[in-house]
């Protein structure tokens, strides 16, 4: 077995990336790093047990050379007696047809084909990301600016719906599956657009990296796929102790009540962390003890207070976080508060902190408002501003990934600020296919108040933004080019943002 075919199976057995029984979908565009896979994968089938096929997407973008990829990809397939999943699509046609950039075109179509597979033919779609593709996407991430989420990178596995994308590659470097193939004698296909220097991905690749490993470390590569395990590992039993504090040691309030239950915690936190629990949206008022919330340290404190978001529906940023720590440790606040999105509210009386829940009152009526592009406007109805503003290629505001950065070419010059409407259907990243926006609420568990008012961002007559979901993949923007953040902030007291 050769060593790049053992640390590749020891890298699915520590990761739990395959079973045996799966069926497997190797995507294969015709490139060193996929066709490198599938090699392996072959080499290791019978001790995997696993039924392998291969998985090509011709996007029709280069021409002749498109068409060479395809058959490139199928001849491997024919010559190793594999079942081959090939579809073949202009996306220049639906980007003209949809008003879409080509790349964005080209995502959405490759996404929809790719996941349409799992669970009908396919377990599992292993993809080819290397140890050098973990390394770049920590640098992007690090200079667009990132927490310690955003620092796992591309992870070994992305769990959707019907089954599993897994990466098997992300321990190997893409210059040791060049020398497994040339010692193999396997050829494979060069696409000329990874070099182009107007992606920021190929800038790093080509001058970044290179760069840091010559002048600073040799091992820089694997030094930031290590810091991308570490965090991984971290953000797990991050994820794992939030979820248990928030089963046990937060309580939310019926509406009825006059204030919101008080929530004592202990004053520490040596107890036994409870087994995991997993909680949904919650529709009422809650309160922390302060004297628990301040003898926690800093990270404990963030965590908790972004789990009591996400519990309820606000899309609590890193400023909103912040700003509720301080009004939670700050002596002279007590009696203030803070407004957050989505109508909510953070209040301190002496001994809590209260997070009470927008009032319910007469059924509310639709909002409609128009946002330019660039530009912002105030939702009084959310008491939230929405901000539409140009990103230059290469950046990326702090605290945002660069999924939520959309294709210019992609929105109207003219947005729509709204609430939904019956009949609205919205398509989130790492979903099968559009779904009911009621449906995608309803599983949150909001109250029907806060159903009524959630907004969406419109372009055309195509829903593109719906807060707390991710964007649909194909409208996201390619590396190097100029895109939009489509954002919602708070409004604080004094009406700024």
């Amino acid at each position: 077995m050769h060593d790049l075919a053992r640390r590749l199976l020891e890298h699915v057995r520590q990761q739990h990336l395959l079973k045996p029984g799966d069926r497997v979908g190797v995507a294969v565009s015709g490139g060193g790093d996929s066709v490198g896979l599938l090699r392996l994968l072959l080499e290791l089938r019978p001790g995997l047990g696993v039924v392998l096929s291969v998985i090509h997407f011709n996007h029709q973008l280069r021409g002749a050379d498109s068409d060479a990829d395809a058959e490139f990809v199928a001849g491997m397939a024919r010559e190793h007696k594999l079942p081959l999943y090939l579809t073949s699509t202009d996306v220049g046609q639906r980007a003209t047809e949809k008003h879409l950039s080509i790349e964005a075109a080209a995502r959405q179509l490759r996404y929809q084909y790719f996941v349409g597979l799992l669970g009908e033919d396919l377990d599992k779609i292993a993809t080819g990301h290397t140890l050098d593709d973990q390394a770049e996407t920590v640098l992007l991430r690090l200079v667009r600016g990132t927490g310690m989420r955003g620092l796992r990178a591309i992870q070994p596995r992305l769990e959707l719906q019907p089954g599993d994308i897994v990466r098997p590659l992300l321990g190997i470097r893409r210059r040791e599956l060049e020398q497994y193939l040339q010692a193999s004698g396997q050829p494979w296909r060069d696409d000329a657009t990874n070099r182009d220097p107007k992606f920021t991905r190929n800038r790093v690749r080509q001058l970044l990296l290179p760069l840091l490993e010559r002048d600073f470390n040799p091992a820089i590569a694997e030094n930031l796929a290590e810091l991308a395990e570490i965090a991984r590992g971290e953000e797990d039993y991050w994820e794992n102790q939030v979820s248990g504090w928030m089963g046990t040691l937060v309580q939310w309030s019926s509406r009825e009540r006059a204030r919101p239950a008080l929530v004592q915690l202990a004053a520490t936190s040596g107890q036994a962390a409870p087994e995991r629990e997993t909680c949904g949206t919650a529709v009422g008022n809650a309160a922390l003890d302060l004297a628990w919330l301040q003898a926690e340290p800093l990270a404990s404190q963030r965590r908790v207070i972004k789990a009591i978001g996400d519990s309820a529906g606000i899309p609590l940023e890193y400023k909103h976080v912040e700003a509720i720590l301080r009004l939670a440790v700050d002596q002279e606040t007590s009696g203030k508060q803070l407004v957050l999105p989505s109508g909510w509210k953070a209040v301190r009386d002496g001994v809590s902190l209260q997070f009470r829940a927008p009032a319910e009152g007469p059924v509310a009526s639709n909002y409609d408002y128009r946002l330019s592009v660039p530009g912002e406007i105030k939702v009084p109805e959310t008491a939230t501003l929405f901000q539409a503003l140009r990103i230059v290629p290469g950046t990326s505001p702090c605290g945002y990934s660069p999924d939520h950065l959309f294709d210019p070419k992609h929105l109207s010059k003219e947005l729509i600020v709204r609430n939904w409407r019956p009949g609205d259907r919205f398509w989130p990243a790492h979903t099968k296919s559009p779904k009911k926006i009621k449906e995608l609420l309803q599983e949150r568990h909001l109250a029907q108040p806060q159903r009524k008012l959630w907004p969406v961002v419109v372009s055309g007559d195509e829903i593109v933004w719906l807060r707390g979901f991710p964007p649909p993949a194909g409208l996201r923007a390619g590396g190097g080019q100029e895109s939009v953040l489509i954002r919602e902030v708070a409004i604080e007291d004094n009406g700024k943002e």
